[in-house]
């Protein structure tokens, strides 16, 4: 099979190798995926650059943990029926040396969701990590209908499904944003009211968005940087559900301020939710996605062959919406 690989961290243009290796085959309990798409996440150029001093966890990477593709082998222990279903798989690589940047990947069976019928497998391989973040984030302290829900950064790859998942859970979105073009795909996302945080005051907006009552719940992308405006806004008894924090990577907590407010501080890794969790975030997002409501960013597409410039794109930061790899398979 076709597949990216990397052997050592480094620059991606330096490390980043593209070559042919054999197919992995479908172990017990496990499906193989043809796929027609990779997506590349934050998380994936961080590891390959050794983010944090990480070293190299495997002698050869094939990145990528999102992808979409078809079934084309199962091992034992998976019903048969399961060939040739079209799906999108989370998870491709983590605690594993070989992730989605290739034509096949063979994985656990429960990593592999059916794609619903009329979504199309770039648009799947977007789904994994922004979507099961936001799905956590939004629901992970019970249903939203009737909440107000503040989605920091709401254009980014989570975000963007975070304003979308919460509005499909009924709540009242708000959502910040770094430029009036972020805003229109926040706004389009279904956030009713849209922040500036470059020219505007977020705390005084939200609290005038919401009357002086505050937001339930804040889904947060920059958890220390933005902690001083979560305690201004949150209500009693809210929850900030932070999956990032970048600008402050060690934050100093309010302890007793968040005591006092009775707050329920989540912290979201994607990677490692209980079974449940991703179980439930599965199901809710399929049901989602056959609600006909969403919609998705794809910022980039790029052939296999550039997959080192496909990580550069991504380390720069600058894109509004997913990277995508097309590789070609599954038909």
């Amino acid at each position: 099979m076709l597949a990216g690989w990397y052997e050592k961290i480094g620059p991606a243009a330096e490390v980043i190798e593209i070559g042919q290796m054999s197919a992995p085959e479908a172990g017990p309990g496990e499906v193989r995926v043809r796929l027609s798409a990779s997506g590349v996440n934050p998380s994936d150029v961080k590891r390959r650059a050794g983010w944090r001093g990480q070293p190299i966890a495997y002698r050869r990477i094939i990145p990528h943990s999102d992808g979409a593709g078809v079934i084309d082998q199962v091992g034992p222990g998976v019903p048969p029926a399961r060939l040739g279903e079209r799906v999108w798989v989370y998870n491709g690589q983590w605690q594993r040396p070989f992730g989605t940047a290739a034509e096949y990947i063979a994985l656990p069976a429960s990593q592999a969701v059916r794609l619903p019928d009329g979504l199309g497998f770039v648009e799947g391989a977007c789904l994994g990590i922004p979507a099961m973040t936001a799905h956590r984030c939004v629901f992970a302290d019970g249903p939203v209908a009737g909440q107000t829900v503040l989605v920091t950064g709401g254009a980014g790859a989570v975000g963007h499904y975070a304003v979308q998942l919460a509005r499909w859970g009924g709540a009242t979105v708000i959502a910040t944003v770094s430029s009036e073009g972020k805003g229109a795909h926040a706004r389009a996302a279904g956030a009713e009211h849209v922040i500036n945080y470059r020219s505007e005051d977020v705390a005084v907006r939200v609290r005038e968005c919401t009357g002086g009552r505050g937001v339930d719940r804040i889904v947060e992308v920059d958890f220390g940087a933005n902690l001083a405006v979560s305690q201004a806004v949150l209500k009693p008894h809210g929850v900030i559900a932070g999956y990032a924090s970048m600008s402050v990577p060690e934050p100093v907590l309010p302890f007793y301020r968040l005591m006092g407010m009775n707050a329920t501080v989540r912290l979201v890794f994607v990677y490692e939710l209980p079974a449940p969790a991703m179980a439930q975030a599965c199901s809710d997002i399929t049901a989602w996605l056959q609600s006909g409501t969403a919609k998705h960013l794809i910022a980039a597409r790029f052939p296999l062959a550039e997959l080192a410039r496909a990580h550069e794109v991504v380390e720069g930061g600058r894109q509004v919406g997913n990277v995508v790899i097309d590789i070609g398979g599954g038909g």
